[in-house]
C-alpha cells in the first residue's frame, strides 16, 4: 500500500514537470513570469566646461553651452553733439559793429539758441540786403568751417563786411536784412541797422561778404 502511494506521487511530479516543459516559450522562461523593463540611455549630457553648444557656436557666439546672447552696445550720435539748431530755435538780431579807421564798415548777426537744448550750427548762414535796386546776396569770405554746439540760452555770432559809400552819391539803399541760418530754408527779416547805402559800382559780384559761424567774437568782430 505503501508502494503504491510513492508511486502515485512520483507520477504526479513527473506529470507537473512534463506540463511546465510544454508551457516552455524557448526563452527559458516560463509563460507569465514578470519581463524586465529596458534600462533607458540618459537623454541629458552633463553640460561640458568651455565645449561647444549643441550644433555648434553660431556667428558671434560665445561658444559656451547655455550662454546667454550677449547684447549689443547702444549706439548714439556722437559725444557732445545734439541736433542741428533750427530757425525755430533762434533768436536772430543785427546790429552795427563797425570800427573807426577800418577799410570796412560790419555788421554782427547774432543767432541766440532759445530752444531749451543744445544744438549744432556750423557753416555759412544765407544773406540778402534789400536794397533799392533789388536783392544783394552776400559772398562767402572763404574762412574755414568749426563745428560747434552752441548752449541752451548762448549766442554765435558772425560778420558781414561791406564798403562804405564814400562816392558822395545817394548809393544803392539799403531797406532790410534777411537771413537764413546753415541748412534751413526758413528766413528771418530784420531791419538793417548799418550804414544807409552801398556805393554804386560798376564790377562784377557783389561787394558784400559774409564769415562763418563764430568768425565775430561777441558785440563785435
Amino acid at each position: 500500500m505503501r508502494v503504491r502511494k510513492f508511486a502515485f506521487a512520483a507520477l504526479a511530479v513527473a506529470a507537473a514537470c512534463s506540463l511546465a516543459a510544454c508551457q516552455d516559450d524557448g526563452t527559458g522562461s516560463a509563460q507569465g513570469a514578470p519581463t524586465a523593463a529596458p534600462t533607458a540611455a540618459a537623454s541629458v549630457a552633463p553640460a561640458a566646461s568651455g565645449g561647444a553648444s549643441p550644433g555648434g557656436a553660431g556667428k558671434g557666439g560665445t561658444g559656451k553651452a547655455g550662454a546667454p546672447p550677449t547684447a549689443a552696445p547702444a549706439g548714439s550720435t556722437g559725444a557732445g553733439k545734439g541736433a542741428k539748431c533750427r530757425t525755430a530755435d533762434l533768436t536772430v538780431t543785427a546790429a552795427d559793429r563797425t570800427i573807426t579807421g577800418d577799410a570796412e564798415n560790419t555788421v554782427v548777426v547774432e543767432l541766440k539758441n532759445h530752444s531749451g537744448k543744445d544744438c549744432t550750427l556750423s557753416g555759412y548762414a544765407g544773406v540778402d540786403l534789400k536794397t533799392s535796386a533789388g536783392t544783394v546776396s552776400a559772398k562767402r569770405s572763404g574762412e574755414p568751417v568749426v563745428a560747434g554746439v552752441v548752449a541752451a540760452g548762448k549766442s554765435t555770432y558772425f560778420g558781414i563786411s561791406y564798403p562804405a559809400n564814400t562816392s558822395g552819391g545817394s548809393g544803392v539803399r539799403i531797406t532790410g536784412l534777411v537771413v537764413t541760418p546753415p541748412d534751413e530754408t526758413q528766413s528771418v527779416t530784420l531791419a538793417w541797422p548799418g550804414a544807409g547805402s552801398l556805393p554804386v559800382t560798376d564790377a562784377g559780384g557783389t561787394p558784400v561778404k559774409i564769415g562763418p559761424m563764430g568768425s565775430a567774437g561777441q558785440g563785435g568782430q
